[in-house]
């Protein structure tokens, strides 16, 4: 069954793929390692997983002004996700965006969501005016 979701708009773009959901708060800086892309927050839930390429749903973000370049770094190298759900409305994180757009390295689509209902594996279609399409795996 599809369902379709409105979400605020942060970094425009199109995406479509798997979500890998954050059960428990993150930093990028620290958490997510910039060479593979993986998890790497010790005790994190999802310690180990992949973000690259991923659309990536994090209620709750830990605060670092050094997640923007980690972000950066991920878009440059080719690993970074395909999109981000966030929570709560976040001033760094898009950043790192932002700047990649700037120097040419891509997009990453980043819009918040209140509660976001979503799991691991689910598939969804990310529009640029913040509508989401989703199906549960």
């Amino acid at each position: 069954m599809e369902l379709k979701t409105k979400s605020t708009v942060i970094i425009g773009g199109n995406a479509t793929g798997e979500i890998l959901y954050f059960d428990a708060p993150i930093s990028f800086w620290g958490g997510v390692s910039a060479e593979t892309s993986r998890v790497v927050q010790a005790g994190h839930p999802q310690n180990g997983k992949v973000t690259a390429k991923k659309i990536l749903v994090i209620p709750n973000l830990i605060g670092s002004s050094s997640s923007s370049a980690i972000i950066l770094e991920l878009i440059y190298s080719g690993l970074a996700p395909k999109a981000m759900i966030l929570g709560n409305h976040d001033a760094i994180i898009p950043i790192g965006t932002i700047a990649a757009k700037q120097m040419g390295w891509g997009n990453v689509p980043i819009s918040t969501l209140k509660n976001p209902d979503f799991k691991t594996g689910d598939w969804v279609t990310i529009h640029s005016n913040g509508e989401i399409r989703h199906n549960r795996s």
